[in-house]
């Protein structure tokens, strides 16, 4: 009796052969790596971006802050000697003025100087708005519009 075909060990590694050609994982790892460098990637965007967004509004308030202080350093020297030193009155009228002079000088571009300025002024206080714009870093690559940022700050005329 004779057998035709391969032998019974020969179809066994030819069975082997061909189920570790279709069960190849090559390049397996390679997609891994794309998936896992992308999610790094929005993981960054969003941390840089996140910084120098917290970064930009601190700006905006402590530049918002010497405004103020600024602006209310204008006092009627007139009214503070009548009054002997007990009362200092803000020349409030000048607030605008001399917050867009101080937003000027700390760097502003010209839509938001145009858009900072005395919310409200009195001759006891005043409140002053710094608006920043700024652009994202990395998230710039899904979104790039402009962000904007607002620091609100107050000044009282204070003797003593």
């Amino acid at each position: 009796m004779s057998r035709t075909g391969p032998a019974p060990g020969e179809r066994v590694a030819t069975w082997l052969r061909t189920r570790r050609a279709a069960c190849d994982d090559s390049g397996s790892g390679a997609a891994a790596v794309i998936m896992f460098a992308l999610l790094f990637m929005v993981l960054a965007a969003f941390v840089v971006d996140g910084g120098l967004s917290i970064s930009q509004r601190e700006r905006a308030a402590d530049i918002a802050e010497q405004a103020a202080r600024y602006a209310a350093q204008d006092i009627d020297e007139e009214a503070l000697r009548a009054s002997q030193g007990r009362n200092a009155p803000i020349n409030y009228e000048n607030c605008p003025a001399r917050v867009q002079e101080f937003a000027g000088r700390s760097g502003l571009s010209g839509a938001d100087l145009e858009a900072s300025g005395c919310v409200s002024a009195s001759a006891q206080q005043v409140r002053v708005r710094i608006q920043l714009t700024y652009r994202p870093v990395l998230t710039g690559l899904f979104y790039s519009a402009p962000l904007t940022v607002h620091g609100t700050a107050t000044a009282e005329s204070v003797t003593g």
